[in-house]
């Protein structure tokens, strides 16, 4: 049986482009790890998380910690590295800020720092992990756009999730569980209101 592991879930549906997410990273990586301090402090913190518009979505890209990630792979000092965890993280004393790893992630993910000349990317919180608490950018979502958990509980909510959809008749897909599906009257039209609303007035 495969290994179990714990993960970031990302549910674009339910993201709403607060961009608190941002806020929540960019304090935690912050010296002071305080909303009201990080604003005052030289450098400011960057954020390791960002919120992107694509089509009619608004998507939290994070960084994925590939198995067998392409940055690791172009690091010519090794700096990229990947913890016992399975966390790919920087080495900051190693990186050169040569930005081979930014040219390689299908992610667009990693971003150099001008200030510390390194680059800087999602390290999953590690502080928070050592206290079983979830990743920063997770507990700030106030919709569940992100959710932190064992991929097999994960996919067992979602697959759920998707079997209500598709009896209520609200899923997409090629199957239509028409015996389940509870029809619901049409919508009464504004307009067909408003004629019975004014059908004895006559202007003539």
């Amino acid at each position: 049986m495969e290994e179990s592991y714990e993960l970031i879930y990302v549910d674009p549906s339910k993201c709403m482009g607060c961009r608190s997410c941002e806020i929540a990273c960019a304090v935690e990586h912050s010296l002071s790890k305080n909303l009201f301090l990080s604003v005052a402090e030289k450098p400011l913190p960057r954020k390791r998380v960002r919120v992107v518009p694509a089509d009619n979505f608004i998507v939290p890209m994070r960084c994925m910690h590939c198995d067998d990630a392409p940055c690791i792979a172009v690091c010519p000092t090794g700096a990229m590295e990947k913890t016992a965890e399975g966390f790919v993280v920087v080495g900051t004393l190693k990186c050169i800020g040569c930005r081979m790893c930014m040219m390689a992630c299908p992610f667009g993910h990693p971003v150099y720092d001008p200030t510390s000349k390194i680059v800087i990317k999602c390290d999953h919180c590690p502080d928070r992990m050592k206290k079983r608490l979830p990743p920063a950018c997770v507990e700030a979502c106030p919709t569940g756009a992100l959710r932190y958990g064992r991929v097999e509980e994960l996919l067992e909510e979602t697959a759920a999730r998707k079997a209500k959809e598709l009896v209520s008749g609200l899923g997409k897909g090629k199957v239509l569980y028409r015996g389940m599906v509870t029809e619901k009257p049409a919508p009464e039209s504004p307009v067909q209101k408003i004629k019975e609303m004014y059908e004895s007035v006559r202007w003539w």
